[in-house]
């Protein structure tokens, strides 16, 4: 899942980028409200942690431009204000929830489920495809009960897969969602944690949950066996 991180406090916006990159997320992190309305306009977020003051345009103003351009993504509103008035004034700019500093990280992690949660249908906090139980709350994977140990990285590239069982995802769609906009679009960053995923998800020789379709993308499943030739 990526966020955008709007935060003008350099020091604050370092530690919530690392700490939702250790929790799986993929993170772009601005200092201001007009370099928030660019990276919006370039790149396709799940959801937004944004600043309320923040220099060049403030957050409700961005959250209202946000809106006004027909992005739908929801938006965490951060502020030190915490006078009733300054809350309304951003949630009716167009942000969904609303956080005062200073809060705690664990807080943040809640509100950010809570948001995802919300978006089109509930989304289930337990996947499971086959013999895969995926705990998206716990970001926890097992494999006939027993832990999968995966990186955050592999673990959120399993995770965006799951959320779309059975279906066919883009590998545009898999790095525009998975990775930050530091991620090269032609390297082939993504068929190695493929490999790396297969390798700890699946059984040796026995076919793999994630499927190939050579030029369209990948799709996660339960693993179709192999048929013996029936032939004479």
């Amino acid at each position: 899942m990526r966020l955008l991180v709007v935060e003008d406090d350099a020091q604050l916006g370092a530690m919530l980028a690392r700490g939702l990159r250790e929790h799986a997320y993929a993170v772009d992190l601005v200092a201001d409200g007009d370099d928030a309305v660019l990276h919006a306009a370039l790149h396709e977020y799940d959801l937004v942690v944004l600043d309320y003051m923040l220099p060049r345009r403030d957050g409700a103003a961005v959250a209202r431009t946000l809106r006004a351009r027909g992005l739908e993504m929801p938006i965490l509103m951060l502020t030190a204000r915490d006078a009733i008035a300054d809350r309304v004034a951003g949630l009716d700019a167009g942000a969904d929830d609303y956080l005062v500093k200073p809060f705690a990280f664990d807080e943040l992690l809640a509100r950010l489920r809570a948001l995802t949660r919300r978006v089109g249908v509930l989304l289930p906090s337990i996947i499971e495809v086959g013999d895969l139980r995926i705990d998206t709350r716990a970001q926890r994977v097992e494999k006939r009960g027993a832990l999968v140990s995966l990186t955050a990285k592999e673990y959120a590239l399993l995770e965006f897969l799951a959320r779309r069982r059975g279906a066919l995802v883009s590998r545009a769609d898999i790095t525009a969602h998975v990775w930050d906009e530091n991620h090269d679009p032609v390297s082939n960053t993504l068929e190695v944690y493929i490999n790396r995923v297969r390798k700890k998800i699946d059984d040796a020789d026995a076919p793999s949950h994630i499927q190939t379709r050579r030029g369209a993308g990948y799709m996660l499943d339960v693993p179709v066996p192999v048929l013996p030739d029936s032939k004479p």
